[in-house]
């Protein structure tokens, strides 16, 4: 490719909406223009990273035994209602209506429309396993899309899908997967982890993220440096601390604390370490009728150490919370405890409330509480002598680093990551409500055990850049740069020798097969070199009138500080022999 041919649009100043890396260097490359709220059009140079991506997602897929196919964008409802998805995935899920009142949905995954080929097409179980897969456009109605391609309402996503005939080939055919993953980021040249997670919305029992490091994440990832362990924040256990508890050592003793509502102005107030004080969080549950309305609410309180914080995934599998929470209104919290939020505790309490303790404050002795009173809190606070011993005890927190690894091989770290992939075990959670079956060798029909697997195509070249950057631009791994090497010749409009050595080279190295560009643009040095540094082409040639006439070109790789003379006869070599190192 040649410049003069192609679509360079560099800005020098990112638009004032743009808050990470990734969006400012996207816009100010050309990479992508914002056309609404989480909306981009892929601007060419944008594209062919976005396309070298899928091209690698693509081939290690194919390896791994999957075949594509495409799924619509826009899928007929019943399927999302007979999963009962419709209804619960939330305003995420942008719903529609044709002309004739029916209602669709803008796909944002497509277990739904999968299944349903499944349950027509694959009748026996020696069709099975088999692994389906997709690259195509999705949308996520998100409440605030920001950070450009990280978190925006369209996106191109990778989602394959298998389909088995038990538990134990299902979990092989995720395994196959997980492998797969691992072999197509390390074509990416990227620092990873897989950590395992969650599997939230989607459903399942057997999950991992692979998280891109990067200081700049949304995401904390928490691992043993140590051991093997590594996990999501959300699904990192917090063990219980060794026992046994200490015995009381001082008096309850309610104690003035005006003004200080929170945990950590009562602990500056006493003079005591945050680590002794217990906070209460009040949340409800609420039955429902036939109709949907409110027929009755139940007010839970959860007692934390001060200075832990609330793990809202974990809290949502304590049974009663498992089915849906929130938290309690002021007048609910009121009428339980009565006193205002700020001030509470479990002693003294109004009406009774469901306790649940973390395990951490299930050890605890002579701890710090609300009393229930304004500006007063309680000190010297025991199980078994001033409240019962706590018979709901649970891992309600966040991980803090230096905490014992469930491992038992080190304690915790935590850095930043960004998601990029998720492969899921889901069993028959979608087959058994779509009712997608197969005959298995005794002539039954059975459900499908299934499991999905995602890959964030147009989210990964952003998390590349917020891993790979520098004051002048991208630096793009080799495997996904827009292009691998560029051809700067410096006054080709003026130099026949510099226009034919550089039409040479760029000749020589296309036929090597390397994916070149050609910056025939007739710019000065110093703006030439400052675009594709911005662009972040990995490898770049330089060619002079001085230099090309005493047969010298400069090679220089983006992560270098100088450039480096190579003879101008060598230099496609060179060049084509750093990209198989």
């Amino acid at each position: 490719m040649k410049a003069s041919q192609f679509l360079i649009t560099t800005l020098k100043e990112a638009p004032a909406d743009a808050e990470v890396v990734s969006h400012r260097l996207m816009t100010r490359a050309g990479m992508i223009r914002k056309l609404g709220a989480g909306i981009y059009n892929y601007m060419p140079m944008g594209l062919r990273v976005i396309r070298k991506v899928e091209q690698i997602v693509r081939e290690e897929m194919n390896r791994a035994g999957a075949v594509e196919l495409t799924m619509p964008v826009v899928q007929p409802a019943e399927f999302w209602q007979e999963s009962g998805r419709f209804e619960k995935m939330g305003p995420e899920l942008l719903r529609i209506k044709d002309r004739h009142d029916r209602d669709f949905i803008v796909q944002p995954t497509s277990e739904e429309v999968v299944t349903d080929i499944a349950r027509q097409e694959l009748r026996s179980y020696k069709q099975l396993p088999r692994n389906l897969y997709q690259i195509q456009t999705k949308f996520r109605d998100e409440l605030r899309p920001r950070f450009g391609l990280m978190r925006g309402r369209e996106f191109i996503m990778k989602d394959a899908y298998s389909f088995d005939r038990d538990e134990a080939t299902a979990k092989a055919s995720y395994q196959v997967m997980a492998s797969a993953y691992r072999r197509i980021f390390d074509r990416f040249g990227l620092k990873y982890r897989a950590v395992a997670a969650d599997s939230g919305a989607i459903g399942g029992d057997l999950s991992e993220e692979f998280q891109v490091i990067a200081a700049t994440g949304e995401d904390a990832i928490v691992y043993c440096p140590t051991s093997d362990y590594a996990a999501n924040m959300e699904k990192a256990e917090a063990l219980a601390p060794p026992g046994p508890r200490p015995a009381p050592a001082n008096a309850l003793t309610r104690t003035p604390t005006p003004g200080k509502a929170t945990c950590a102005d009562v602990a500056q107030l006493l003079g005591v370490p945050l680590a002794t004080t217990v906070k209460s969080l009040v949340l409800a549950t609420d039955e429902l009728d036939e109709t949907g309305a409110v027929k009755a609410s139940k007010v839970w309180l959860l007692l934390l150490r001060g200075d832990h914080d609330m793990n809202e995934v974990k809290v949502g599998k304590v049974p009663g919370l498992d089915q849906g929470w929130r938290f309690a209104t002021t007048a609910e919290i009121e009428s339980h405890f009565g006193c205002r939020p700020g001030y509470l505790g479990p002693i003294g309490l109004k009406r009774p409330v469901e306790l649940v303790v973390d395990r951490e404050v299930a050890v605890m002795a002579d701890w710090i509480c609300g009393g229930n009173e304004l500006d007063v809190h309680l000190t010297g606070v025991n199980w078994g002598r001033d409240l019962p011993e706590p018979t709901r005890v649970a891992d309600l927190r966040n991980i803090v680093e230096g905490d014992a690894s469930p491992d038992g091989k080190g304690v915790l770290a935590i850095e930043r990551g960004i998601e990029i992939g998720h492969v899921f075990y889901l069993g028959t959670k979608y087959s058994r409500s779509m009712n997608a079956t197969f005959l298995d060798e005794d002539g039954k029909p059975k459900h499908f055990e299934m499991g999905c697997y995602g890959i964030g195509i147009t989210r990964l070249p952003a998390a590349a850049i917020e891993q790979n950057h520098d004051e002048r631009g991208i630096i793009w791994p080799d495997a996904i740069a827009p292009f691998t090497v560029v051809v700067c010749p410096i006054g080709m409009d003026r130099s026949p020798d510099v226009k034919a050595a550089a039409e040479n080279l760029y000749s020589e190295l296309l036929e090597l097969g390397v994916d070149v560009i050609l910056d025939d643009r007739g710019e000065r040095p110093g703006a030439m070199f400052a675009d594709w540094e911005l662009i972040g082409v990995p490898h770049r040639i330089t060619l002079g009138d001085r230099g090309v006439k005493a047969g010298q070109a400069e090679y220089q790789h983006r992560r270098d500080s100088a450039a480096t003379a190579v003879p101008l006869a060598e230099v496609a070599a060179h060049v084509k022999a750093r990209l198989t190192a």
